[in-house]
């Protein structure tokens, strides 16, 4: 696995690689040992067994080699949908390995014909379905920082190399950095989140278009997209050859638990992924509480306006604390600089010891910030009162 960061600072440019910084001017050559394989966390190499002076192969000698240094990914039911799974009549039949009655369902739902519908056991196996059809080790992903951090995890998985393009300090995209990331590196794809986990920004149609026009196939992962005040793309992929949406379950319909996610394909890529899919990948389960999600509209509508009404009153709320720097949001969350001296992580340690949960983050791009999930009322007031003792 490599790893390539692309920086700009002034009107340099800086490419770095993981073991060095490389000061470039425009349109220079990236130097450096850009095929280094980096591990994600310290391994202790593999051992050999000696018995009676023979050397004995160990299981773990079978493991591909870069997987042995491989971290593992570490991760953080509603309405009618209890009603459908107490109700559910055949689980111990195989599911269908189509997901027909959930891909009708979406099709209605979304304005897109079910034949461009890929459903999953979440959007997370879609993501890898998608890297396991496209790359051959050694290939390369654009990864925008920071950003979903599965791209990378799953990258690392298939032996890609991910060239790292951060993003700006207002968290958008830098386009000029993902052009020329994409002429000099030729990566085979590039992920992009809109909204974007964990700071809430979108991407606009231009820019959108813009990157559409590289040469390079680019995965939007729309996991946040209901709670935002643009539209999805599902539909672009139509007209765009070049071009994956993905989506969930998880956030729309709190259905994390039982992993359902799907995505729009273009005809010309959906035929080769349904040739790698696992033939049962959604369960039984699964497809029942999603359908019975999508045949109550009204609710979930009237859950996301609760909750952007919601969000709107927590962010201006937390603008009024003087140690935090909330940046607007179109997701269900809100990131917050720290500020003022105070320690993001020992604010976060505090509060839960107050029984208050936040996100604090440890990546170099996200060093003082905390990330805040909007719940109903009565969770925001209990929030803002444990938040007023420091201050």
């Amino acid at each position: 696995m490599g790893v390539l960061d692309i920086y700009s600072a002034s009107s340099n440019c800086f490419f770095r690689t993981s073991s060095s910084h490389t000061p470039l001017t425009p349109g220079s050559a990236i130097l450096g040992n850009k095929n280094r394989v980096v591990s994600m966390a310290s391994v202790q190499p593999v051992d050999h067994q000696v018995n009676d002076g023979q050397q004995q192969v160990t299981g773990d000698s079978f493991i591909r080699p870069h997987f042995r240094k491989l971290s593992p990914y570490q991760p953080i039911l509603p309405f009618e949908v209890f009603e459908a799974l107490g109700s559910l009549k055949f689980p111990y039949i195989y599911p269908d390995p189509e997901s027909r009655r959930l891909r009708a369902a979406l099709a209605e739902d979304s304005g897109l014909e079910a034949k461009y519908i890929l459903v999953g056991c979440g959007a997370d196996e879609l993501i890898d379905l998608i890297m396991r059809c496209v790359l051959d080790p050694g290939d390369k992903i654009v990864d925008c920082p920071p950003t979903f951090t599965m791209y990378e995890f799953d990258a690392a998985v298939n032996a890609a190399g991910v060239i790292k393009v951060p993003r700006k300090s207002d968290f958008s995209l830098d386009l000029e950095l993902i052009k020329d990331a994409v002429e000099k590196e030729k990566p085979k794809c590039i992920f992009l989140t809109s909204p974007n986990n964990p700071d809430g920004s979108i991407i606009n149609d231009d820019d959108l278009l813009k990157i559409l026009k590289l040469p390079v196939l680019v995965i939007l992962d729309e996991a946040y997209v209901e709670f935002s005040t643009i539209e999805s793309r599902m539909q672009w992929v139509k007209k765009h050859e070049n071009l994956i949406v993905l989506r969930t379950f998880s956030k729309r319909a709190g259905l994390a638990g039982l992993r359902v996610g799907y995505g729009a394909f273009p005809l010309s890529i959906i035929e080769y992924l349904w040739r790698a899919k696992q033939p049962y990948n959604v369960s039984v389960a699964a497809e029942v509480s999603a359908c019975a999600a999508l045949k109550n509209p009204t609710y979930l509508e009237n859950v996301k306006d609760a909750l952007l009404k919601e969000r709107e009153r927590l962010y201006n709320l937390l603008k009024d604390v003087p140690f935090l720097n909330p940046f607007p949001s179109h997701s269900n969350f809100i990131l917050c600089k720290v500020t003022s001296g105070m320690d993001a992580k020992k604010l976060k340690e505090d509060l839960a010891k107050m029984g208050v949960m936040i996100r604090h983050y440890n990546s170099k791009e996200l060093k003082g910030f905390v990330r805040v999930s909007v719940g109903k009322p009565e969770h925001t007031d209990i929030l803002m009162d444990c938040l007023r003792r420091f201050y």
